[in-house]
């Protein structure tokens, strides 16, 4: 059996990783099928050594293929990566094609098997944040409607695609129970929604004992737990946003200035915009992006989040540390629900004010066991036996 993984930006590493480590598991056991697992990489994130980082951390084979894509509008960046994908998914030939997440990566893999009829998979399904001016929600959607198998997160995320007509939908839209195996039968005919859990835990699982070992961020930065934020910027409806953006760091100027040190990680995008423009505070360190192990340490050991990130907002959650999201809705509804993430939107006041009223959120979850990547081959494996 053989599965090819389309990824490119550095959430979906994140996300690839503990899939990886469940195929080997799998061929280890010698269990039916073998799968061969294929990378075909798009190139969306380009900058080598930080991908180099991440798949040296994650303990992620190189690459099969990297379609080196590169930036671009998302017009030409998501054609050029049909193009690119369909190429390699006609030469290789694979009996399914996972896809992760939302960007532009994961519509392009899908659209491109899809017109190959070769069955998708899709990672973070039934996500929806409602606001259709994020290409992230459209990503989303075109991913979910290529699928044959939607592989759930949460409860919700079934909800909303049993809102938009999905009709198959297993176990009700429970977690699907891996220890019974007892695993559900997918319809050839029509696409199978499962709620399996939240892969991102599976990860954090994996690496938080070995970024608090390795990770050496904080005497580094000379940080101490619980006296410091953490920032990270990087949707486009705010960094394309001049206003917006502007609005952001002056948010993050008067917190700084109030003797709240705020640690930055600075994504590429944000360093063509306004922030040369805005003078930061000598409380307000900004920093080149960070790995993967280094940021696990950074959000565990901050004082609270400020970020207009999915993955960032629920890595919060999961730590327990109080999140602001610097967006006016978030497809993580879970996270707010549970108290431990307040919307600010792009609002100086709103932002400045949440910061000064920091509350703690409830100890819910529910974002899986851990053990998502393995619950996800089970499956696939089974439909080709």
């Amino acid at each position: 059996m053989k599965i090819a993984s389309i990824v490119g930006a550095r959430p979906q590493f994140i996300k690839l990783a503990p899939l990886v480590r469940a195929i080997r598991e799998h061929n280890k056991l010698k269990l039916k099928p073998k799968i061969e697992h294929l990378i075909i990489h798009t190139g969306q994130h380009y900058d080598y050594e930080m991908t180099k980082i991440f798949f040296d951390e994650l303990e992620i084979p190189v690459p099969n293929h990297n379609l080196e894509v590169g930036s671009g509008t998302h017009g030409w960046q998501t054609g050029e990566m049909i193009k690119r994908a369909e190429a390699v998914l006609m030469t290789e030939n694979p009996d399914w094609v996972v896809v992760y997440g939302d960007t532009n990566s994961t519509v392009a893999g899908a659209l491109a098997a899809a017109k190959l009829h070769i069955p998708v998979a899709h990672i973070e399904a039934g996500l929806r944040s409602y606001n259709k001016k994020m290409p992230e929600e459209i990503n989303r959607i075109l991913a979910d409607n290529c699928s044959n198998i939607l592989f759930c997160p949460t409860e919700n995320a079934v909800k909303n695609l049993k809102k938009e007509g999905f009709i198959n939908i297993i176990n009700n839209g429970k977690l699907v129970d891996l220890s019974s195996n007892k695993f559900p039968i997918i319809s050839s005919r029509l696409p199978t929604v499962i709620n399996v859990g939240d892969i991102m835990f599976d990860a954090l699982i994996m690496n938080l004992s070995i970024a608090e070992k390795k990770s050496t961020i904080l005497k580094k930065l000379n940080l101490k737990p619980n006296e410091y934020f953490l920032a990270t910027v990087h949707r486009a409806e705010n960094t394309d946003n001049p206003e917006k953006l502007k609005s952001i760091f002056e948010a993050f100027n008067k917190i700084s200035r109030d003797n709240f040190k705020i640690i930055l990680p600075l994504h590429p995008r944000v360093k063509k915009q306004l922030y040369k423009k805005i003078h930061p505070s000598n409380y307000l360190l900004i920093l080149e992006p960070v790995s993967y192990l280094d940021m696990l340490v950074l959000e565990k050991h901050s004082r609270a989040i400020l970020t207009d990130s999915g993955g960032v907002q629920k890595e919060a959650y999961f730590f327990h540390v109080p999140c602001i999201s610097l967006r006016e809705e978030t497809e993580w509804v879970e996270t707010v629900a549970s108290g431990w993430n307040t919307l600010a939107g792009t609002d100086i006041e709103k932002i400045i004010y949440r910061v000064h009223n920091l509350k703690m959120g409830r100890s819910t979850f529910k974002y899986g066991d851990g053990h998502v990547a393995k619950r996800i081959v089970n499956i696939i494996s089974r439909e080709f036996i």
